[in-house]
């Protein structure tokens, strides 16, 4: 099979002949790479020519041949290899025609997409459904956002646990996952989808009383009703009447309570009261309840009694259909490939991911400028430099979200978290840096090949630990910037 293929690249090819090796091609590559990145990403890929040196496809995609070089060229190599036989190079080039091309396939998408909404929002309305609150005190008095609902909850693979799992516990409030614990890195989408549950509850559930508070404002509520004077004890039976004589309580940013004796004491308490009355808890944070500092046991172990759902960074697929959405919703004009660059440019982050869109399309339209690449990348101040990454923010970084020193992380200790500390400390000096293993060595005082170790096995537990997944990414996330 090998040598027939080895004879293809000697003799002249035909237009069936390249196809058909790129078709074997992507047979391989779509079990190696997710499928919305190869649906997105790969299968656009037209193969043009290959000879013994080289194999070229041409791309559509203004930002696929730096994506797919950047995060898959091992993997088109390999199947690249393992079809024809032997090692070649592969060319990935932007091709003007075809862009033309993918973009009126794009806005007939965007069309039919559009249609389709409008058709269902009409129905919608026409059926009762269209999203109301029957009482405006109902709506304030919950203290939920209108713009947060699951109508325009963009759901990816990053975030569809915790997504199913808020539709569940908004359906039966109470009855299954209760409380559901939903965490991730800042910006990720965790008020949106926690306050949606609010807002789904009131309006199929007018007769349950909802509160949205976040958990500054609870230490707040608990520090004045603390306060000294006659009518302490009168604040308090009224701080303790708004919180546990809810049927929905949702608190976000719970790590913020952690070493505020008194505050978790009183989220303790109202826990338990709302829990054993059947009542449902929502809770948001940036880290699992083990992982937040100075939290008490207690807590951490009812914070675990439900459900646990994390939220990750989103996929590029995902970060460009949440632009899209915005730019239907805002009834902005924006060109794919401004869609694309800014998915490209703001990638950890949605709330900077949603700022960007807002100030790109503002200022084009207040300053009357086309919407070009080259204008969106003087608006948001882009440079074409990648940031530098140094191992000692690296590792200060790392230290700091374990909560260890410095010495214990480069030192020898082996209990396990500061061995899982070393190990993502220094799979991220390799993946952030691109620095050499015995250069990563030097810094760390170990042998190449230990690095090699820990490098190895980091990577090859992302791929099924969700947990370490979600610790690197909010690492990541905070090293970025």
């Amino acid at each position: 099979m090998t040598s027939k293929r080895f004879c293809c690249i000697i003799e002249p090819m035909s237009q069936e002949n390249i196809i058909e090796v790129w078709n074997e091609v992507l047979s391989i590559l779509e079990n190696q790479i997710s499928e919305s990145t190869f649906n997105t990403w790969v299968v656009p890929l037209e193969p043009q020519y290959y000879d013994e040196n080289c194999f070229v496809v041409h791309t559509g995609q203004a930002f696929a041949p730096s994506m797919l070089r950047k995060n898959h060229y091992t993997e088109m190599l390999n199947a690249l290899k393992q079809v024809i036989g032997r090692e070649l190079d592969l060319k990935i080039v932007y091709d003007e025609e075809l862009a033309k091309t993918f973009a009126k396939k794009a806005a007939k998408r965007a069309a039919q997409l559009e249609k389709a909404e409008a058709e269902k929002e009409a129905q919608e309305k026409e059926n009762g459904y269209k999203y109301q609150y029957d009482s405006l005190t109902q709506m304030q008095s919950s203290n939920l956002n209108l713009k947060y609902k699951f109508e325009n909850f963009v759901v990816g693979s990053n975030n569809k646990l915790a997504f199913v799992a808020a539709q569940t516990v908004a359906q039966k409030p109470g009855t299954k996952y209760n409380p559901l614990y939903i965490y991730g890195g800042p910006g990720l989408g965790k008020t949106h989808i926690m306050q949606a549950i609010g807002h789904y509850i009131i309006k199929n559930k007018p007769e349950l009383k909802v509160l949205f508070i976040t958990a500054e404002e609870f230490v707040n509520d608990v520090v004045n009703a603390l306060a000294r004077g006659d009518e302490k004890t009168k604040k308090m039976n009224k701080f303790r009447k708004k919180y546990r004589e809810v049927d929905v309580l949702l608190i976000d940013d719970i790590q913020l309570i952690a070493g505020k004796t008194r505050t978790e004491e009183e989220v303790f308490n109202t826990f338990n009261t709302l829990h054993s009355s059947g009542k449902q808890i929502v809770i948001t944070s940036d880290r699992t309840p083990k992982e937040i500092p100075s939290l008490s046991d207690r807590l951490v172990s009812r914070f675990e009694w439900g459900l646990m759902a994390d939220i990750q960074v989103p996929d590029i697929e995902t970060r460009m259909a949440i632009l899209q959405n915005l730019a239907r919703d805002t009834n902005i004009e924006v060109p794919n490939n401004i869609i694309e660059f800014l998915a490209t440019v703001y990638s950890n982050n949605i709330r900077e991911l949603e700022g960007a869109f807002n100030r790109v399309t503002a200022y084009a339209s207040i300053n009357e400028m086309p919407l070009n690449i080259e204008n969106v990348k003087k608006i948001i101040n882009y440079s074409e430099k990648e940031k530098s990454y140094t191992f000692d923010g690296i590792v200060d970084e790392v230290a700091s979200y374990y909560n260890i020193s410095l010495k214990e992380l480069k030192g020898t200790g082996r209990s396990a978290k500061i061995a899982e500390a070393r190990q993502v400390a220094i799979y991220l000096c390799r993946d952030l840096t691109k620095q050499s293993f015995p250069d990563i060595g030097k810094f760390f005082d170990k042998k190449h090949t230990t690095i090699m170790y820990s490098y190895d096995k980091i990577k090859d537990e992302l791929k099924t630990n969700n947990s370490l997944s979600h610790t690197v990414s909010t690492i990541t996330n905070k090293i970025c910037g």
